[in-house]
């Protein structure tokens, strides 16, 4: 054999394998087919615009990751961040400290009337902070299974709480972080998204809704008869009756209805405002390959064979948008240069409007004018 025949040889050899691996090699995801809505990109309410192109920062310290940002009952301002910790400050960033590592990965919090601060851990669930910074396990399992990824939570006045366990497939602890089992979880596509309800007075806790792509934000309606929910991997925020049990979002109900759909982003977080007002961030634009890849699980099983830099991750683009209960879109804020990355959500103030991002090394703001 000629050197030249060798080298073809060789090369056909390497194709081949190559072949081999994109097709066949193991991944943990079972994608399931679907089809998502045409993008109708940001336009009419969602109109590109650059309002949110001047943050202002604040200063954390060296951490990164102000997922979730609320003010506590003594009217200081509590931080998620990544590795765990709760930090506390002022409202405008001094005197910060620690308040609180859970050693997890705090997604979302509520205060409850006792002013203990209840969170969703997405390597720990739901937990109990006393104002000592001391954390306690509510609820870290279900029906004999582990709940793996605890992501939002909000206390109703009557001491319930409810909160979303967004994959029932990865956990965070288990695929090297919160953001990396999301993706897992928005590839597949296998719905297994919950939101539970856990009564503190008598440690009861049971499924208020299923079947969601990556449950993500909740909050309540004002009469606090009905809840809010994100479903992330179908552009979707839902409003569900609070009193439903085991309800599946798959079948026709007449206790959900979709108050958005088909959004120009992923939808994250739920942040009750002022006037009205509630906050959602959209924490990436949709991108046109995922969706095209969606009636395809071969192609999306492919995908995650490839290195890391190659899987179809939108780009940063910073988005939030503002909406009240009759679903109108009050007020919409972008950047689309992304320049603070990850915009999970805002807390708004009469003075401020604080930003959340799940990456970010600073707690953006914009004044309140």
């Amino acid at each position: 054999m000629n050197r030249r025949a060798r080298r073809w040889r060789a090369a056909l050899v390497a194709a081949a394998a190559l072949v081999g691996y994109l097709c066949v090699w193991p991944v943990p995801v079972q994608p399931v087919a679907w089809r998502a809505p045409e993008d109708l990109g940001h336009w009419g309410p969602h109109a590109t615009n650059q309002a949110l192109a001047g943050l202002r920062h604040i200063d954390l310290g060296g951490e990164r990751g102000p997922e979730h940002v609320a003010f506590g009952p003594d009217g200081r301002l509590y931080v998620a961040v990544a590795g765990g910790k709760v930090l506390r400050m002022a409202a405008d960033g001094s005197g910060r400290e620690v308040f609180a590592d859970t050693g997890g990965r705090v997604l979302g919090f509520d205060f409850d009337a006792a002013g203990r601060l209840i969170a969703a851990d997405a390597y720990r669930g739901l937990l109990s902070i006393a104002p000592d910074g001391q954390a306690t396990v509510l609820a870290d399992a279900f029906a004999g299974e582990p709940i793996r990824f605890a992501d939002a939570v909000v206390v109703a006045d009557d001491g319930r709480i409810y909160f979303s366990d967004a994959s029932t497939r990865f956990a965070p602890a288990d695929w090297g972080g919160a953001f990396e089992a999301s993706v897992l979880d928005l590839l597949e596509q296998s719905a297994t998204g919950r939101v539970f309800e856990f009564d503190p007075s008598s440690r009861a806790l049971r499924v208020v809704a299923r079947g969601l792509s990556f449950a993500n934000g909740v909050a309540l309606t004002a009469d606090q008869r009905a809840l809010l929910v994100v479903e992330t991997g179908q552009y979707r925020v839902w409003r569900i009756d609070r009193e439903a049990r085991a309800l599946d979002v798959r079948e026709a109900s007449t206790q959900a209805f979709a108050l958005f759909d088909n959004l120009p982003g992923y939808p994250d977080n739920l942040m009750r405002g002022l006037d009205g007002r509630i906050w959602l961030g959209l924490t990436k634009p949709r991108s046109g390959l995922v969706d095209a890849m969606a009636p395809y699980p071969f192609l999306r099983r492919m995908t995650l064979r490839l290195p890391r830099v190659l899987w179809p991750v939108p780009p940063a683009y910073g988005h939030v948008m503002a909406f009240n209960e009759e679903g109108h879109v009050l007020a919409d804020l972008q950047d689309p240069v992304g320049a603070y990355p990850d915009t999970t959500a805002a807390t708004e103030t009469r003075d401020r409007l604080y930003i959340q991002s799940l990456h970010a090394g600073t707690l953006g703001w914009l004044p309140n004018d």
